[in-house]
């Protein structure tokens, strides 16, 4: 029996290349929101709970209760890509996945059509729950768990195989450190190109994350209509 290749294994949708592509536009996020929108991180929500916790702490509860809308919008986008990936799933036309990198392009496109003057809760909302939506959609990197909108579980994994492979030698745990390491830098470098051109470009930068996106989504658009066309049936790894 021949035995099964990476590509027999792995969809479009979980390669590293992917992963890649969407742990630096989730750094860019947080370049743009951060120069441009308002000052705040929009990939994750812990330092939003530090921000009301501290907020509730110094009495000032009007300004704690506005952390509920960027709560709700990460929950709304978890659970409903939970519910429309499986909805999806039963037309056997595209993947979620697809579908999601092409929704994320078009948000993209809107974003940076939005006038300054339009409040940033608009921006950051919608970003929370786009990165809500592509944090758990997108789980695992070729076999292993990987997060596409922040770093420190990134960090964690690094330093850990990092000192597995140090003790015993094992290459698999240098190659997951490897891994980790790259997503890492990917992070880095998507932070660092969006605050360059956010500064030379405004509030229009957003759209060179949207330019990533674009690859991402007709690469995956391909490979659902042509060589994986008969694997639309097949859950991603990790779900």
């Amino acid at each position: 029996m021949e035995a099964k290749t990476e590509k027999d294994i792995f969809l479009e949708c979980e390669k590293l290349w992917v992963f890649w592509a969407l742990i630096f536009v989730g750094g860019y996020y947080g370049a743009y929101t951060y120069c441009l929108r308002g000052g705040v991180f929009c990939n994750a929500q812990t330092a939003n709970i530090v921000l009301m916790s501290m907020h509730i702490g110094n009495g000032e509860f009007s300004k704690a209760a506005y952390y509920l809308i960027p709560f709700s919008a990460y929950l709304s986008g978890t659970m409903l890509s939970e519910i429309w990936a499986k909805e999806i799933k039963r037309f056997h036309f595209l993947r979620w996945d697809t579908l999601l990198v092409g929704f994320e392009l078009f948000a993209v496109i809107l974003l940076g059509l939005m006038p300054a003057s339009w409040p940033d809760q608009i921006c950051q909302i919608t970003l929370n729950f786009i990165c809500a939506m592509q944090f758990n959609t997108f789980r695992q990197a070729e076999g292993v768990g990987m997060a596409t909108t922040f770093c420190t579980n990134h960090l964690r994994q690094f330093g850990s195989f990092l000192v597995k492979f140090l003790r015993s030698n094992d290459h698999s745990y240098k190659r997951k450190a490897k891994l980790h390491g790259s997503m890492m830098l990917l992070f880095f470098m998507g932070v660092l190109v969006g605050t360059l051109l956010s500064r030379f470009l405004g509030l229009h930068s957003i759209w060179g994350a949207g330019v990533v996106l674009f690859v991402v989504f007709v690469k995956l658009l391909y490979a659902d209509r042509t060589y994986e066309k008969d694997r639309l049936y097949v859950t991603p790894h990790g779900h």
